[in-house]
């Protein structure tokens, strides 16, 4: 049966010299979009296979010039698509949570920077919150964090003020939550992938596109 929730992916097109900048160097543009286009494929993988009630991405960026165009268009078929709203991260984030509570259900929102996360963990958060949470924090090892859950979709509106891509990002969300009333549980912690070192740690952990991707090019770099 479906829990009543909806998972939001927040994500955007995997455009050489638009993704994953911060992984070049050592890799180039191009290596470092064809990684973000196994991380996205894997979490879009992961979430179709959680049994949420709707499933949403904001996108933003160009598909048709993004590597793995085709394989990504034919995952999107099976989610809702909206266009990411507004300037600056916290407010496109707020505006995305806004779109996708429309159905009336609790938001999970989650990235494309954590392609270890499993559809369990993503079902067991989003049962939390079909049974009541009122917030949820997925924290990430880098001190921001990789998932949120919210019961209401104005409190996404405290996201605008937050200052994102910190090592502050997850105690301040947490902490601006708390303080206009909300109780916030906790997600386990997963590491998002930033910086090369990141997703050498997280393919060594973690199975599909992403983890086949990073050692081949690594075995291609000569194994550096």
């Amino acid at each position: 049966m479906p829990i009543p929730v909806t998972v939001l992916v927040v994500a955007k097109a995997p455009v050489p010299g638009f993704a994953k900048t911060r992984l070049c160097p050592p890799l180039t543009s191009v290596q470092a979009a064809r990684l973000a286009a196994a991380a996205l494929l894997d979490t879009l993988d992961a979430v179709r296979a959680c049994p949420a009630a709707n499933r949403t991405v904001a996108f933003t960026g160009e598909l048709a010039v993004a590597d793995c165009a085709e394989e990504i268009r034919g995952s999107l078929a099976d989610f809702e698509v909206m266009p990411q709203r507004g300037t600056g991260f916290g407010v496109r984030l707020a505006n995305a949570h806004a779109d996708a509570a429309r159905a009336g259900l609790p938001v999970l929102q989650i990235g494309m920077d954590t392609p270890q996360v499993s559809p369990g963990l993503l079902t067991a958060a989003a049962c939390c919150l079909a049974e009541g949470a009122e917030a949820l924090l997925g924290p990430a090892g880098d001190g921001g964090w990789w998932a949120l859950g919210l019961s209401d979709p104005r409190a996404a509106r405290l996201l605008a003020d937050v200052p994102m891509s910190t090592d502050r990002t997850g105690a301040v969300t947490r902490k601006t939550l708390q303080a206009t009333g909300y109780r916030v549980g906790t997600l386990p912690q997963l590491d998002d992938v930033d910086h090369y070192v990141d997703a050498l740690r997280v393919a060594a952990d973690c199975h599909g596109r992403f983890a086949t991707e990073v050692r081949a090019q690594r075995g291609g770099r000569g194994g550096r």
